[in-house]
């Protein structure tokens, strides 16, 4: 696939999580996709996305990820994203904080006849739980 195609993949990827079209996911994510960081308990393929991100959703109703810089071959994309949202929900057994968040992350997604099929990313879950209250500033 192109690079352009790539690209719009993960786009269409990043709108159906913002605008919580989390089935959309289908569709984007190969079966046997593999996460090379997957969160806690996280399942493989479109599943394990679909699952993350409604209960990230749920504690984050107005989640938003906002791409700050992109990088795409014809294979890969590689993106720096800004994390926003109001904690509203429970989130790993804590109870809603009313807080917003803010937190930085890089992804890269590998893709395959328009699919994705690996995914290496990190994001500053310390900065996230201290912005919540949950951990000391250090």
């Amino acid at each position: 696939m192109s690079t352009e195609s790539n690209i719009e993949a993960q786009q269409k990827f990043g709108e159906a999580v913002n605008s919580g079209q989390l089935d959309l996911l289908d569709a984007l994510v190969a079966p046997n996709a593999v996460d090379h960081d997957p969160a806690p308990g996280q399942a493989a393929g479109p599943q394990g996305y679909k699952d993350f991100f409604a209960e990230m959703r749920t504690a984050f109703p107005d989640l938003h990820i906002e791409v700050e810089q992109l990088v795409a071959d014809e294979d890969n994309v590689s993106f720096a994203y800004t994390l926003t949202g109001t904690h509203q929900g429970g989130l790993m057994g804590h109870p809603a904080t009313g807080k917003t968040i803010s937190i930085r992350g890089m992804q890269i997604s590998r893709f395959e006849d328009g699919l994705l099929v690996e995914r290496w990313g990190s994001s500053d879950q310390m900065g996230m739980l201290q912005q919540l209250g949950l951990l000391p500033a250090s």
